[in-house]
């Protein structure tokens, strides 16, 4: 017999991220006349990034209705919408200026600029976005020429335009842009605080390119990307433009050492005449004389005006040693040539002086841009916690380690104090918070696995720095136990279970650890048009809502088998050889073997997944055209067991027993025995309890299937079994009227 709970139920927030967090990520999107495209961009930008928490800035200079669409959207769209008219100062200054005034108006620590003709897929962001913050980047270029990369949309007038112009670019900075194959592209995620944004003087397109010259020390990656096709407006490219990128490669390579250079050269010319003609000397006596006047002369104009903005590596008077020494050498150098063109070729001594200087120009500038006024290395951009996560506006997270597996749902900042923090750093019996507490931990010293849990008006975890360091760690036995509990006192059940939809009609998928719902799910997806919501957990109403909890997806070489066509990289193939032995069935079934012995089994976990990950991808990287949605009505259950054969229909209290037992069972490491007894206990309450009756209550009345198997070949048998539940298309509308609503526990 069910014990008697009080259950509030509230209904989940319409919207996935509350209004007041800090965005993770604003798109800048210049638009001059691009009402026809504007629409579509929204509705795909909120589709690729359903749980993301961002805004969309449109810079715009339109006088074809652009605005008054972008007004009208921002009334319905589940994400803010801001409209930003160009300053007209600035339209001179093309596209360029208006991504730089967008970026002023961003409030995220992230800025994806992109084109609003949709020739750049917004479904690619999450995959930019995943770069950045995993490998912990400064800027993610979408490239038309890395891997698998692919400008096909273009003619060939504009493709072989678009490679000259790559190719020089690359020449011109070939230590700059080392490893950015695409310099060009339009397409990039920045992080805003690794940019000095009043350095950047943009004209035309190509502002990434001036952001890579600007600032030569950003950590940069690349994302392969197909260039598709405008559907409707006009492209922006012009002569205009083309004219434009020149100046632009003039202005940020040569123009005032240009300048200087050529003011130089009239010194030296007059000296070398004076000392030859005036004085009497040897033309090339002269030179070595006129070479230290005009060296002079450039020093003092480069340092007062060149380089007057940039903080040097080096002092003054080294800097003047060295260009003192590098226009002396090059003197060494040109002195044959100038005897070469006067006195074998007959050429007057000043227009051999002439020629000499300038074909010494360029690698005299690219010396002392890059050794003698090298910049002084900027301060590194701290890129680590807090970092901030709003988990459907229903429990929010602040952590001092990046949680990989809470990707999806993390925000720029928090509105207010976080519902759950977590802390690295020493684990003490007292710790840092209030009210009641518990402690865990294994090896001496504090060396090994340990945590303090502090359950007062706010949940305070304090693990050790080892846990740290092993982030996936961190989050699988430290946060999600503390977040299923916490969901549970909300009102909401975190079940163990992948959830897939079929047009609004989700079901859940559940199964004993390793007997394989990830596979199963990838086999699905990729031969169906499911969407999908959930691979491991899934979050539950009462009511029988159900909603997305996008955890990367573990994986092996089997797995990935299932699918047609994983966007992986083949190192990231290659090393799941390795970490599909360590992280496979087998492999955990040795750990639990290891957690019933009195060996320290958290701590090993720890060293073997800071030392070799789990292999773990986002669904998108493994179905590329995968459906990801927010939120459906659950329309049943599927059990999947390993053995046997055929079907069998289970009870409501075959299913909720079922659907319990699968949910204790992915929580059998340590430490969560542990302290599960003291994340239950809540003001005199089981939490337990509750969560048994909010399944109960979203199950109730629905079907639920067992599918056994020896082939494991339940990706093409379930969809039947989904099929055939067609009576069931309406939920169970009874459950409603024996719960109590009540808000959002804040």
């Amino acid at each position: 017999m069910q014990a008697a709970v009080s259950l509030i139920a509230p209904e989940p927030p319409s919207e996935v991220v509350d209004e007041a967090t800090v965005p993770l990520l604003s798109i800048v999107v210049p638009t001059k006349n691009e009402r026809g495209n504007v629409a579509a961009l929204v509705e795909r930008l909120e589709a690729a990034l359903p749980t993301v928490a961002m805004e969309i800035i449109f810079v715009d200079d339109s006088d074809d209705g652009t605005r008054e669409l972008v007004d009208a959207l921002a009334e319905d769209g589940h994400h803010e919408l801001v409209l930003v008219p160009q300053a007209p100062q600035r339209r001179i200054c093309g596209l360029g200026a208006a991504v730089l005034q967008g970026m002023r108006e961003a409030r995220a620590p992230w800025v994806c600029v992109m084109d609003a003709d949709l020739q750049h897929p917004p479904e690619l962001i999450a995959a930019l976005l995943e770069q950045g913050e995993s490998r912990e980047l400064d800027i993610v270029v979408a490239s038309r020429y890395c891997d698998d990369g692919d400008a096909g949309s273009f003619g060939w007038m504009r493709a072989m335009a678009s490679r000259s112009t790559t190719t020089a670019a690359r020449m011109v900075f070939p230590r700059r842009l080392r490893g950015v194959s695409d310099p060009m592209s339009g397409f990039f995620l920045v992080r805003r605080e690794a940019l000095d944004l009043d350095s950047l003087r943009p004209r035309g397109f190509k502002i990434l390119l001036e952001i890579l010259v600007r600032h030569p020390r950003l950590r940069a990656a690349e994302v392969s990307f197909k260039f598709g096709e405008r559907r409707a407006g006009r492209s922006k490219a012009s002569t205009r433009e083309a004219m434009r990128y020149l100046g632009l490669l003039a202005r940020l390579r040569f123009a005032r050492f240009g300048i200087v250079g050529l003011s130089g050269l009239v010194v030296n010319t007059v000296l070398l005449a004076f000392f030859t003609d005036v004085i009497g000397l040897f033309y090339v006596v002269s030179a070595v004389i006129a070479t230290q006047g005009s060296t002079l002369w450039n020093f003092c104009f480069t340092e007062l005006w060149v380089f007057s903005g940039r903080e040097h590596r080096r002092s003054r008077g080294t800097r003047m040693a060295m260009f003192f020494l590098m226009n002396n050498v090059a003197l060494a150098l040109r002195g044959p040539l100038l005897v070469l063109l006067t006195s074998g070729l007959g050429i007057h001594y000043v227009v051999s002086n002439v020629v000499s200087l300038l074909v010494l120009t360029l690698v005299r500038y690219g010396l002392a841009d890059g050794w003698i006024w090298a910049k002084a290395g900027p301060p590194d951009v701290e890129t680590s916690g807090p970092y901030s996560y709003d988990i459907h506006g229903i429990v929010s997270v602040s952590s001092e380690a990046r949680l990989p597996e809470l990707e999806r749902f993390r925000v720029g900042g928090l509105a207010g104090e976080p519902d759950i923090r977590v802390r690295l750093g020493r684990v003490s019996a007292n710790g840092n918070g209030v009210g009641p507490a518990i402690r865990y931990r294994e090896g001496p010293g504090g060396l090994g696995f340990g945590l303090t849990i502090h359950a007062g008006r706010q949940i305070e975890a304090t693990a050790s720095r080892l846990v740290g360091r092993s982030p996936h760690v961190l989050y699988t036995n430290v946060v999600e136990p503390i977040l299923r509990w916490s969901f549970a006192e909300r009102g909401y059940a975190l079940v163990h279970a992948a959830c897939l939809a079929d047009r609004g009609r989700a079901f859940l998928l559940t199964a004993r650890t390793d007997t394989g719902k990830t596979t199963t799910s990838l086999k699905i997806l990729d031969s169906t048009e499911y969407s999908f919501l959930s691979d491991d957990l899934t979050l539950v109403t009462p009511q029988g809502r159900v909603l997305t909890y996008p955890k990367p997806l573990t994986i092996s070489r089997h797995t990935l088998r299932a699918v047609k066509t994983p966007l992986l990289s083949r190192r990231e193939r290659w090393g799941l050889v390795f970490q599909s032995r360590l992280h496979s069935r087998s492999g955990r079934r040795f750990a639990f073997v290891l957690a019933k012995t009195h060996l320290p089994a958290a701590t090993i976990n720890t060293i073997v997944q800071l030392l070799v990950p789990p292999p773990k991808f986002h669904v998108e990287r493994l179905v590329p055209d995968v459906d990801v949605a927010v939120d459906a009505r659950l329309a049943g259950m599927v059990v999947i067991e390993r053995g046997g054969r055929g079907e069998a229909v289970l009870d409501e209290r075959e299913a909720l027993a079922t659907l319990l037992s699968n949910c204790e069972d992915a929580y059998g490491f340590p430490p969560y025995s542990a302290i599960e007894g003291f994340l239950r206990s809540r003001n005199g309450m089981d939490l337990a309890d509750r969560e048994r009756e909010i399944v109960a209550h979203a199950l109730s009345g629905l079907p639920a299937t067992l599918i056994r198997s020896e082939s494991m070949d339940w990706g093409s048998r379930l969809p039947g079994v989904v099929g055939a539940w067609n009576g069931h298309a309406n939920g169970h509308a009874g459950n409603n009227g024996h719960l109590e609503r009540a808000p959002v526990h804040a």
